[in-house]
């Protein structure tokens, strides 16, 4: 994928593929915008997915800032998506919406047939989110285990 930019609410957004230099900065948005918890270490989880052929972190600039991000992967049929995030003063004007179908795009240039997600049962505001862009909540148990001793 090669930088778009985009009219995203009258803001000015490129969304390209994350750096070593973004690291601190994507571990910091999604501090603010709620998505880490003490047993994923964000750092790791960074590293992970900018190593492997098969994920990425999308990013979304607005003027020098990140302003949102995505992590996405596949497992060569199923799709995933990570830590969409949007700077929570930039939320409701359509960034998330911009990221998620980068996201698609990105899976649809590999031929991936169906994007996956998890949602905390509680978390309404997203919910809501995925629903509105044509998101189906699946009937599923989902079952893990950690592997990293925590």
């Amino acid at each position: 994928m090669t930088t778009q930019t985009l009219d995203v609410d009258g803001l000015t957004i490129a969304i390209g593929h994350a750096s070593d230099a973004d690291t601190e900065a994507l571990a910091a948005l999604w501090e603010r915008a709620g998505l880490t918890r003490p047993w994923n270490d964000p750092h790791a989880d960074i590293a992970l997915a900018r190593r492997g052929p098969h994920s990425t972190i999308l990013v979304a600039r607005e003027g020098g800032r990140i302003a949102g991000s995505a992590m996405v992967g596949h497992d060569g049929h199923r799709g995933w998506v990570y830590y969409l995030a949007v700077e929570p003063d930039l939320q409701g004007r359509g960034l998330g919406r911009a990221l998620l179908r980068a996201v698609e795009d990105w899976l649809r240039a590999r031929a991936i047939p169906k994007l996956m997600l998890l949602v905390r049962p509680d978390n309404e505001k997203v919910r809501g989110f995925y629903a509105a862009e044509g998101y189906l909540e699946e009937p599923r148990i989902v079952f893990s285990r950690r592997l990293d001793g925590n």
